[in-house]
């Protein structure tokens, strides 16, 4: 396959099919009063794969790593006069390793006659794509006006203010375009297997003038990465944890309505309607209704203490045709 070309779908004729589980980086971000809370949490997810997997079939699960890369911003920072910085794709690099290495740890305690394979996963993005122009992004720490300013000059980052905290990096958040293990995501999916894939939207890649891969300072959406990857194994199952057990209209205020299926049709007005902010549940719904347009599919949006309840169509939200 060409990767000039728009990525397909691997399509097999079946009656089942795998699962495509995202969920974000909070879930298993460290915690100072227990040292012990990341095995806890992966074990936590562990357990919720066993309640999904059905039969044989396999699974792909992709993780954020927002909170992750930002623990790393910090050690980078307060050693950033002794050592230069890492780039994006290195740091997004590295937390695919250490949460596929708790992931996968996790998976095989709980479910020991299954394999389990933590993949570091690059995804191709356009170096056109508007997300380059505009970095809307934010990462990092916060900085005062003085040390922004450093850092601007001294790395070429951009920095926005945050009015009352400070000045922080804002970095682009290209659209996936093509994962480039995809093959063997799939191979490995089609044996039953489990795999950690995607990790943090993936490792940003785009393609050099020779044709080869370039890794680039961005950050990719880690639901829209998950469902291009649903999408293009033909997964019969695509949920979404986050950390509300459904989606809400008027979330946050006395209007706040739960939903408890959507159309596409609907998903898309509130979308336009501004009703699913970009940074929270935005790009969550924009995922599912991508996944949902391209099976004919329904996908689910809840969390991971709903789960069970949620797959008996008794919680969660539902997008629909």
């Amino acid at each position: 396959m060409s990767y000039k070309e728009p990525q397909g779908q691997i399509r097999a004729k079946r009656q089942s099919g795998p699962t495509v589980l995202a969920f974000g980086g909070n879930a298993l971000l460290p915690d100072t009063a227990d040292p012990d809370f990341q095995n806890k949490a992966a074990d936590a997810f562990a357990f919720a794969v066993m309640r999904l997997i059905a039969g044989k079939e396999g699974m792909v699960l992709v993780h954020g790593n927002g909170p992750q890369v930002g623990m790393i911003l910090l050690r980078i920072d307060a050693t950033r006069s002794r050592m230069p910085p890492e780039s994006l794709d290195v740091l997004v690099a590295e937390t695919q390793g250490s949460i596929g290495y708790l992931l996968c740890r996790a998976l095989r305690n709980r479910i020991p006659n299954r394999e389990v394979a933590a993949l570091l996963t690059q995804v191709l993005v356009d170096a056109k794509d508007p997300g380059f122009v505009a970095p809307s992004k934010p990462v990092g720490p916060f900085y005062s006006r003085s040390v922004a300013g450093e850092l601007e000059r001294k790395n070429g980052w951009t920095m926005i203010e945050s009015p009352g905290r400070g000045w922080r990096r804002v970095v682009p958040s290209p659209r996936p375009r093509e994962i480039v293990e995809l093959y063997t995501i799939a191979h490995a999916v089609s044996l039953g297997h489990l795999v950690i894939a995607g990790g943090g939207g993936g490792i940003p890649v785009i393609r050099n003038e020779l044709g080869g891969l370039q890794g680039v300072e961005a950050v990719i959406d880690k639901d829209l990465t998950a469902s291009l990857l649903a999408v293009a194994i033909d997964a019969m199952r695509f949920v979404i944890l986050t950390n509300v057990p459904h989606i809400s209209t008027g979330y946050g205020t006395e209007k706040e309505s739960p939903i408890a299926r959507m159309s596409v049709a609907d998903a898309r007005r509130y979308l336009a309607a501004g009703e699913f902010p970009p940074g929270s549940m935005g790009p969550k719904v924009e995922a599912s209704v991508s996944y949902v347009e391209s099976t004919g599919r329904c996908a689910l949006v809840t969390n991971l203490e709903k789960l069970s309840e949620a797959l008996q169509g008794k919680e969660g939200t539902r997008i629909v045709a």
